[in-house]
């Protein structure tokens, strides 16, 4: 009898455990664990991992041209070349350049980045933990599974995962309904790195849908007066250098780096009517997607996938773009209604695409291998999403607010 009762005991215990990795509401248990390790890991990979240099000693040298004296944004040059950020990016690594002894506290700036990771995770846990769509056991392939993320945060420290940080900050604030904040905090992110401009056309879209054309104009000043506000020091000095050096739509990127492209002859990557042909095809997707795929509640699934278009569609990936929809891909891929046997192909496709990041170089399978997995996805949002708001009603024990919905 006894035996019986023990035996029950850890049925229960099997079954808890069982739900605490496929239901979304241990979210939050799951979340607060994995952020636990996550602190353990950064501290782990600053010690034991030796530090890459890229990008940070340019980074210090632009910034270290702002803190002589110099207001002219065609002069701002570091090793790797010309200034080609916004203006948010000069001022918040400014504060990082003073704060780590003019860039020469390497080691320090390593844990800054730590704790950058550790707010990011926060703000997409807290994401996921709205929308209620994803089983928990996904975040442990999010979390220490990924090499390439933490050598983007704490051994390069690139300014994307600042950009993105503040971004998620942006989109939390939206999930809150607090509109002109979230697009403060969401300008603030564009004026770090373009890249959060791929975000750009569904908060348009958001925005017009929940205040019409009237009622979004203010929301998108409060946008454009940011960017006129943080660029104006160099906009009075030199205006057309600021323009056309921070917010270069045109740039070249060069083929050597490319994640996406490696199986195209260089020619080909490098020929206007190719970008052209993905400009097109990236708006053609958002046109789709707008027309019959975004709803008005949808705030997430809207952000991202406006997102993930873009990033299809791109002229070419760098290795630290990763971090562009790395954290977006568990809520891509699971968004819609998943049946038992599919949860593994989907972790196959966290598992490939993760494969083909840490690929270096890049070469023609692993270029090829992202694009399909791409596509699969692209598929399974468009297939699996209804084309038109569809009224559900929700089962008495597990009642959505109002804002759980808008979240999905």
């Amino acid at each position: 009898m006894a035996a019986g009762r023990g035996a029950a005991a850890l049925r229960r215990a099997w079954r808890e455990r069982r739900a605490a990795l496929l239901e979304p509401r241990y979210t939050p248990l799951v979340a607060a664990c994995l952020c636990l390790a996550e602190g353990g890991v950064n501290l782990w990979v600053i010690r034991r991992v030796p530090y890459t240099e890229i990008d940070w000693k340019a980074y210090m040298q632009e910034v270290e041209g702002f803190a002589n004296g110099t207001l002219d944004y065609t002069q701002l040059k570091g090793d790797t070349g010309p200034l080609v950020y916004p203006a948010g990016f000069v001022y918040i690594f400014l504060g990082l350049y003073h704060a780590t002894g003019r860039g020469s506290d390497i080691r320090l700036a390593q844990y800054l980045f730590a704790g950058l990771y550790l707010l990011n995770l926060l703000l997409v846990f807290r994401i996921y933990c709205r929308t209620n769509k994803v089983p928990p056991y996904v975040f442990f392939f999010m979390c220490c599974a990924s090499y390439r993320i933490h050598s983007i945060f704490v051994l390069r420290l690139f300014n994307d995962p600042v950009a993105m940080a503040i971004l998620f900050l942006a989109i939390n604030l939206f999930l809150e309904e607090r509109w002109s904040w979230g697009c403060l905090l969401f300008s603030l992110a564009v004026s770090v790195k373009m890249n959060i401009l791929l975000f750009a056309p569904g908060l348009l879209f958001l925005l017009l849908q929940r205040f019409g054309l009237l009622g979004c104009i203010p929301k998108l000043c409060i946008c454009a007066l940011l960017q006129v506000v943080l660029g104006l020091p160099f906009l009075l000095v030199n205006p057309v250098g600021y323009l056309t050096r921070s917010f270069d739509l045109g740039r070249q990127f060069q083929f050597k780096w490319t994640v996406n492209w490696r199986f195209l002859p260089e020619e080909v990557f490098q020929n206007r009517v190719f970008h052209a042909a993905l400009l097109l095809a990236h708006l053609a997707g958002l046109g789709l997607f707008a027309l019959h795929r975004w709803h008005s509640a949808w705030i997430v699934f809207i952000l991202f996938s406006s997102n993930f278009l873009g990033v299809c569609c791109s002229r070419s990936l760098h290795y630290q773009f990763y971090v562009w929809y790395f954290h977006t891909l568990p809520y891509l891929l699971w968004c819609t209604p998943t049946t038992k046997l599919a949860h593994m192909p989907k972790v196959l496709l966290l598992g490939v695409i993760e494969l083909c990041w840490n690929t270096y170089p890049s070469t023609v399978c692993s270029s090829l291998s992202l694009h399909i997995c791409h596509g699969l996805i692209l598929l399974q949002l468009w297939y699996g999403t209804d084309p038109t708001p569809v009224s559900h009603t929700p089962a008495p024990s597990r009642k959505p607010t109002a804002t759980s919905k808008k979240a999905q």
